[in-house]
């Protein structure tokens, strides 16, 4: 089921596989197109199973440049799971990128500030992003920017919800919990010339419906994409079920 809403392409499928299959036709026809350069990636679950399927699809893809959207702050550098390592592996050595186009923020604690500022900076410098894939936090959250955070916000450091804490955890399987989180701002993520977002599972709900029918406002910052020219959401049906759309 596809419709529009606030301005977003929405796209509602049966399950996270047939989510991820039309997530992929919509990645690798914005990554193929001849003006894409600069990509920016979401570490954590979701995303996972997209760019393992962009990489099957044996696109030549080396000259993109790849960001990190953020980053656990607290955790070590040399641990897989962060989001520079996870990214390294998943995106820019799956789909053939020269590791020294993948650019990523630190997770360490002294550095991980001036890092994520750097990061914007370059990102300016390169003419901004034309692509970007998220993923949705359950508290509504992009990246790190937790609810509250402005539609300017910039890159920053910021201490992170409960429920962000605990999707930590879970990530980390116990290892590790960070209570904080580097990340760049909604004013970089919401300049990107396409944005892909995906959204599974029951725990999503809420944030969903927040996001494609609430108002625009800082406690969902992901609603702020309303306002974007080139949105497209995917959705499994249990992430879906609230929404007045998927009822028809």
């Amino acid at each position: 089921m596809k419709f529009a809403a606030s301005g977003m392409n929405v796209s509602i499928h049966l399950d996270p596989d047939a989510a991820n299959a039309a997530a992929t036709d919509c990645l690798a026809d914005w990554l193929a197109h001849s003006s894409a350069r600069n990509v920016m990636v979401a570490g954590g679950n979701t995303p996972l199973e997209l760019y393992r399927r962009v990489a099957e699809r044996g696109l030549k893809l080396s000259q993109l440049s790849v960001f990190a959207l953020d980053e656990y702050v607290g955790v070590p550098l040399e641990e897989p799971r962060n989001c520079a390592n996870l990214l390294r592996r998943c995106v820019a050595d799956a789909w053939g990128i020269p590791r020294a186009q993948l650019f990523s923020v630190s997770s360490l604690e002294r550095d991980a500030l001036p890092s994520v500022r750097e990061h914007e900076r370059r990102i300016a410098s390169a003419g901004g992003l034309d692509v970007i894939v998220l993923g949705l936090g359950e508290n509504g959250h992009l990246g790190f920017n937790e609810p509250g955070s402005a539609e300017n916000s910039v890159g920053r450091v910021l201490q992170l919800e409960p429920s962000s804490v605990e999707a930590n955890r879970r990530w980390f399987g116990g290892d590790y919990a960070p209570s904080k989180g580097a990340t760049v701002g909604l004013k970089t993520i919401l300049a990107a010339r396409h944005v892909l977002i995906m959204a599974y599972g029951e725990r999503k709900t809420s944030a969903v419906k927040a996001m494609v029918e609430g108002v625009p406002d800082p406690q969902c910052p992901a609603s702020f994409l309303q306002g974007h020219s080139d949105t497209s959401v995917f959705l499994d049906e249990a992430a879906a079920s609230r929404l007045k759309q998927s009822d028809t």
